[in-house]
């Protein structure tokens, strides 16, 4: 189950290769960025893919360089200070995981622009971005409780957190929209990390006659996709369109753009703006979130309009 991530990772070889004189000589560059990843690195299939993909992006149309940083050892401060040594202009910390490390640096280093994704934090050098991803679960949510089988489908968190809360909030309201007579299985892994374990907790729904899982677990939920594909039922990704991970399980994935909104920061910033420590949040309406194509089932006429109507609604 380590496959997909071993591939990105000799991708990324090829693509670094390029710019790795670049980040020594980056506090000598116009404009630069320091990411720090979640503690699953790259490869995750998700949110530190696309956290990677939106500064890839600003490098290659503004010009900008960047750098980053793999958690492993969860030692966030450590890791975010040789980014805040290297002088950037704005440095990016991926999840609530990093929000203590963020409030001591950034009140050490108050000339240090931060940018905390998926937690809020009030101070003046820390801009907040975080995602309605209720509207976009509960759009999973619908399609979950219009096509199970069996009137039963699972709910898979990672580490327990208002972000997880959400996501199972809004699917767990969509598939009650739509099947008052469904019943919603949810546990949480308690990590983000374990693609095993993912796997066994799906096996786990499917024997309780679960029809239909989503997984919202970073590289846990990889193993429960792969899981649902072994096992001929269906699924949901995340964050991204994961549907190269099970192509004969992933229906569709509720989409969570942090690419679109990093590169966006980096977009102002390359304008000449300031940041100025404000709270982002994105749902529906601002793009932020939204579901990927539909693949391997076909809606019927009434069944769209009734995801048409909710997406109009928000």
């Amino acid at each position: 189950m380590k496959v997909h991530k071993l591939m990105f990772l000799l991708i990324l070889t090829f693509i670094l290769a390029a710019c790795s004189s670049e980040e020594e000589a980056v506090i000598d560059q116009e404009l630069s960025a320091g990411l720090l990843v979640t503690e699953s690195g790259l490869g995750d299939n998700a949110f530190s893919d696309l956290a990677f993909q939106g500064l890839a992006q600003a490098r290659d149309e503004l010009g900008i360089v960047f750098d980053y940083r793999e958690p492993f050892d969860e030692d966030y401060e450590k890791h975010l200070e040789d980014l805040i040594e290297q002088g950037h202009d704005v440095i990016f910390g991926l999840s609530f995981t990093t929000t203590p490390a963020i409030e001591t640096l950034a009140e050490t280093y108050p000339d240090q622009q931060f940018v905390i994704i998926d937690d809020v934090i009030d101070l003046p050098n820390v801009t907040s971005i975080t995602f309605k991803e209720d509207e976009g679960s509960y759009l999973i949510g619908l399609i979950a409780g219009m096509r199970t089988e069996t009137d039963v489908v699972g709910f898979i968190g990672g580490v327990d957190s208002e972000v997880i809360r959400t996501f199972e909030r809004g699917f767990i309201e969509g598939v009650e929209d739509a099947n008052s007579d469904a019943e919603i299985l949810s546990q949480d892994a308690g990590t983000f990390d374990d693609d095993q374990l993912g796997a066994d907790i799906a096996q786990e729904m499917i024997d309780e006659g679960a029809d239909l899982l989503f997984p919202s677990a970073g590289f846990t939920g990889t193993g429960a996709l792969q899981e649902a594909e072994n096992q001929g039922i269906y699924a949901f990704g995340v964050d991204t369109d994961q549907f190269t991970i099970a192509e004969e399980a992933v229906i569709s994935s509720m989409v969570k753009n942090v690419n679109v909104a990093i590169y966006d920061i980096m977009e102002r910033l390359h304008n000449g703006e300031t940041l100025q420590g404000e709270h982002i949040e994105l749902g529906l309406n601002e793009e932020g979130v939204g579901l990927a194509p539909i693949r391997l089932i076909e809606l019927s006429s009434l069944e769209e309009q009734t995801l048409e109507n909710a997406r109009n609604e928000s």
